[in-house]
């Protein structure tokens, strides 16, 4: 079953066309990289995926479900940029086991499952040593780690994540993206919006353009031409305002 199927998706914010009739899929085990100049559409493409944005026209299926009708979001884990997160004093396994409450009960203790998922989660990011800290405390690379975390404690089969590379130093891009690979071959499905692709070059599987809230570009990457396939793309998208955000 496809994780995410989205068609002629148009979305329009205070009455300003945002996004026009785009449509994308991200198919089981496949990391689907979503570029694109500033103010071309990717963060809010991916918020109206997962119904934080309304849309106008168009269709959204989360695992074959419609977007109304989809109760499962212990499937879906979602990492949102940095900068749109405030935590402040909580401490970071706190932060990693609120992402096990789409699988608990309101009001009821963690279980043994939940400890053990946060455990494992921590673990997979490298930041058990800093369960106990303050997030607010954590340098931004580490940050990123943690709402990582966060979004694999529930277990998710569908991963999105919002820039999860800025402001991050390079050994930390390396490490995610090494971890987002083992992600692909557990057969879990990444989406991922980038504002150039690094380190995860040679593990994507697809890449899609936006520009002015339209599709301009959307190919198989082909990894022995990896460099031809994104100046393609580079072109596709030129004329964009620079730098590179959502």
């Amino acid at each position: 079953m496809i994780p995410l199927e989205v068609t002629d998706l148009s979305v329009s914010l205070g009455g300003i066309p945002i996004l026009r009739d785009v449509s994308l899929t991200v198919a089981p085990g496949e990391i689907v990289a979503l570029m694109g100049g500033n103010g071309s559409g990717k963060s809010t493409l991916i918020r109206a995926s997962l119904g934080l944005v309304d849309h106008q026209r168009g269709d959204v299926r989360l695992f074959g479900t419609p977007l109304p009708r989809f109760r499962e979001w212990s499937r879906v884990g979602y990492v949102p940029q940095r900068a749109d997160v405030a935590l402040h004093a909580t401490a970071v396994g706190e932060v990693v086991a609120s992402g096990r409450l789409s699988r608990r009960r309101p009001f009821v203790p963690a279980s043994k499952a939940d400890r053990a998922a946060t455990a494992e989660a921590l673990e997979r990011v490298g930041l058990t040593h800093k369960r106990s800290e303050p997030f607010v405390h954590l340098s931004g690379g580490q940050q990123q780690r943690v709402l990582i975390a966060r979004a694999l404690a529930g277990q998710p089969d569908l991963i999105v994540l919002d820039e999860p590379f800025v402001g991050v130093d390079l050994t930390t891009q390396a490490t995610l993206a090494a971890l987002f690979g083992r992600l692909r071959d557990e057969g879990r499905s990444v989406l991922v919006v980038l504002h150039e692709v690094g380190p995860l070059e040679h593990l994507i599987d697809r890449t899609i353009a936006l520009r002015e809230g339209r599709l301009v570009a959307s190919g198989q990457a082909e990894h022995d031409h990896h460099h031809q396939h994104t100046a393609g793309l580079t072109s596709a998208i030129e004329g964009v305002t620079t730098p590179w955000s959502s």
